[in-house]
């Protein structure tokens, strides 16, 4: 029987599935969460912390993948990711949005209100399982690995087959009652298609990093639909955009 945990993270909320043999953790956290994962395993659920088997990454952002690699090494799990080639943070521009990235977070944190800990974690990964659309997660069965593309290159979402319950990561942010697109969006064509994939599953419930255990009515898919972004919305074309906005008013 599994039992999935939401604990709250330094700025998204942790899921941990809790089997008798194992834990799985569906997506890569903060770095700063690493002490409170370590907790809830080691005294709230009385386990070694070598339980932890299979961590996912959903994608490279730092409270999805800041913990993954330091997990690797505490506990001796196995890391999954989408099979898509090349690393996400490469080049001088990728190291350069890994850093805009981390600020980013940081910023979200003094939003909630959060302490200031050390977010900083490397812009590599190397997974030990590369997931393609469709694939189960290794060691865990009941969890199927779907492409959610469209925020970046390489977003996965996790479904639990027998309660047909979803985990979208950042496909979608409620903020007051409302589902909105996440920031940024690299290819629009495929997050919309990944919301009709969402759409097509029927699932029982959705489960976002930053919102909850939701369910979504059919208006609710139409606005986040209307509010997509059909060019891509991305750090470059913001600044952009900010530094010629006064130009723009003189022309």
């Amino acid at each position: 029987m599994m039992k999935l945990h939401h604990i709250n993270g330094h700025i998204q909320t942790i899921l941990l599935a809790e089997y008798p043999d194992k834990l799985l953790l569906l997506d890569g956290c903060c770095r700063s969460d690493i002490a409170t994962l370590k907790h809830f395993i080691t005294q709230i659920l009385q386990r070694p912390l070598n339980d932890l088997t299979l961590v996912v990454v959903t994608h490279m952002h730092p409270d999805h993948a800041g913990a993954a690699n330091k997990l690797r090494k505490l506990t001796g799990c196995k890391i999954a990711t989408a099979n898509v080639s090349g690393q996400w943070y490469s080049g001088l521009d990728g190291r350069l949005m890994h850093l805009t990235d981390i600020l980013l977070a940081k910023w979200v944190a003094k939003r909630m209100k959060r302490p200031r800990n050390n977010m900083w974690y490397s812009s590599q990964l190397v997974a030990d399982y590369k997931l393609d659309d469709g694939d189960e997660l290794p060691g865990f069965s009941e969890w199927i690995a779907l492409f959610t593309q469209g925020h970046t290159d390489r977003d996965l979402s996790l479904q639990h087959l027998p309660s047909n319950k979803i985990y979208v990561a950042d496909l979608m942010v409620k903020v007051r009652d409302k589902y909105i697109p996440p920031f940024p969006i690299f290819h629009p064509n495929r997050y919309r298609a990944s919301i009709h994939k969402i759409i097509s599953l029927k699932p029982q419930s959705i489960i976002l990093a930053h919102g909850g255990e939701v369910s979504l009515t059919s208006n609710d898919y139409q606005q986040l639909l209307k509010m997509a972004p059909k060019i891509p919305k991305t750090h470059w074309r913001t600044v952009k955009k900010t530094l010629l906005k006064p130009f723009n008013k003189l022309a």
